[in-house]
């Protein structure tokens, strides 16, 4: 199956924030991918290998290493849609899911900025191991990234 084509069964995890910080400085910080290493849990010792500056817009290809559950892997991310400062969109072409499709809106809201991250993934294993290994996962990665997002900016989830 092709990256670009979504799966008939994908599970979706969505989740929403509000930062204390205008728009365009939320939308700068994400427009760095680098800044993803800040924002993702020790654990997974992510490192994005793609140098700097990284020219962030349609088709950009951004490749980075981690190690989930103790198994070193890489991943290769194309950014498939960019709409500064309200959108884009992250695919996953090579990675631990057969697909990985995250899109990240931004607006301004009560002066500040609501962040939504709306991720559709599939894996290899059925619902027990979503259940029981990969949900779970993917769940304490965005608390993560939430917690170390409102002590970057302030805000509440």
């Amino acid at each position: 199956m092709p990256k670009d084509v979504r799966p008939n069964k994908v599970r979706t995890l969505e989740k929403e924030i509000w930062l204390a910080a205008p728009l365009e400085t939320v939308f700068d910080f994400f427009s760095d991918a680098h800044n993803l290493e800040e924002i993702t849990p020790p654990i997974l010792k992510f490192r994005v290998l793609t140098p700097r500056p990284i020219p962030m817009e349609q088709g950009t290809l951004i490749d980075y290493k981690l190690s989930l559950r103790g198994f070193p892997m890489k991943w290769r991310t194309r950014i498939a849609v960019w709409e500064p400062p309200r959108r884009f969109v992250d695919m996953q072409l090579r990675g631990p899911y057969r697909w990985w499709h995250h899109t990240h809106t931004f607006e301004s809201h009560n002066g500040g900025t609501r962040c939504k991250d709306i991720v559709e993934y599939q894996h290899l294993g059925g619902p027990i191991i979503d259940k029981l290994l990969v949900r779970p996962d993917v769940e304490k990665i965005f608390a993560y990234r939430e917690q170390k997002m409102v002590e970057l900016f302030g805000g509440a989830s």
